[in-house]
């Protein structure tokens, strides 16, 4: 791959702080020179702050880039994806939190995330490629509601079967599963691009 036209590989956490062995902490640290969306300090359910700090990050970037986005990330994704004009190369969205239905406890409420602006969840086609990796038994989003957000944002499902939330949690500090698939979007939006 040309180095001149490599992509930056923009990491956009869910809602959590930063937790170092989590397998986006390992990737970011993997490429070397990934930029990372920081935890909110204040605000932390706020979605306009979020998407806000996405947009903030992506503006500093000349060049092509991808998105890597896990959990409630993948919402201040699609929700950036609705308002901006930044030509992006493609998108890997790991995991999508089902915010329109109760989250297990412990996690925020329904309530503070519409208070917080993240409901309804967006379902318009992204303008960008991308790959929504699914989980067959994630307690944040069920495989049959995902796969329906993956079908309107147009993006292609990619069946990861049983992998919990793809968390530390459920067992995925370093996934080189990511990798894997970072590459494949890398590749595929690469040839598109020149078709």
């Amino acid at each position: 791959m040309n180095l001149e036209t490599s992509p930056t590989v923009v990491i956009v956490p869910g809602l959590r702080d930063f937790v170092s062995d989590h397998w986006q902490t390992h990737l970011a640290a993997d490429l070397g020179d990934a930029r990372t969306v920081a935890a909110l300090e204040r605000n932390k359910l706020s979605r306009r702050d979020r998407v806000a700090a996405l947009d903030d990050v992506i503006r500093q970037i000349d060049g092509p880039i991808v998105l890597v986005a896990h959990s409630a990330g993948v919402m201040t994704t699609v929700h950036w994806a609705q308002h901006t004009m930044r030509p992006v190369q493609g998108a890997l969205l790991v995991t999508p939190a089902d915010l329109e239905l109760p989250l297990p406890e412990g996690y925020p409420t329904t309530h503070d995330l519409e208070k917080g602006g993240w409901l309804p969840v967006p379902r318009r086609r992204l303008p960008f490629p991308s790959i929504v990796a699914a989980s067959r038994n994630d307690a944040l989003g069920g495989y049959r509601r995902v796969s329906g957000m993956a079908e309107a944002w147009g993006s292609r499902l990619v069946d990861l079967g049983d992998v919990g939330h793809a968390n530390p949690a459920s067992g995925h500090g370093r996934w080189p599963r990511a990798s894997e698939l970072l590459d494949e979007l890398i590749a595929h939006s690469t040839v598109d691009a020149h078709v």
